[in-house]
């Protein structure tokens, strides 16, 4: 089970963990150990708020499918046991990011100082290209 807050957890049925094999150099040990870690996570059919739900499906990640289904590949790690902590501790910052709601943009404006400089910009760069104009007698 994985602890969020009081009311939002995630239990170990939810999460489906596939052990394979590692990619990359490593010699005969990424050949004959499965210590990497596919880590599948279906979001529209886990016990979590739909609010927050929502959120994760709404984020525009490459490791969500178009199903709703959440895919983390550990793989760091030479030990099976740190990549199934590493793919937690990543599912854990994914949930965790969508737990803080944020903030709504306001629209600004310049301020009138910052009006004030660009025009005096545009006025300086008037007087240079004037300057470039052909003298009349």
């Amino acid at each position: 089970m994985i602890y969020f807050s009081n009311s939002v957890s995630i239990p170990d049925l939810e999460i489906e963990l596939k052990f394979i094999r590692a990619q990359g150099a490593g010699g005969q040990n990424v050949n004959k150990v499965a210590s990497a870690v596919h880590l599948r996570f279906d979001i529209p059919a886990s016990s979590l708020p739909e609010k927050i739900k929502n959120r994760l499906l709404m984020l525009s990640d490459q490791r969500i499918s178009k199903d709703g289904i959440l895919v983390l590949k550990a793989q760091q790690y030479r030990s099976q046991e740190k990549n199934k902590e590493d793919a937690f501790r990543r599912l854990q910052e994914i949930v965790r990011k969508t737990l803080q709601q944020q903030k709504t943009r306001r629209p600004t404006r310049p301020g009138k100082a910052a009006r004030n400089k660009r025009m005096e910009g545009k006025k300086l760069r008037g007087k240079i290209k004037a300057g470039r104009r052909k003298v009349q007698y």
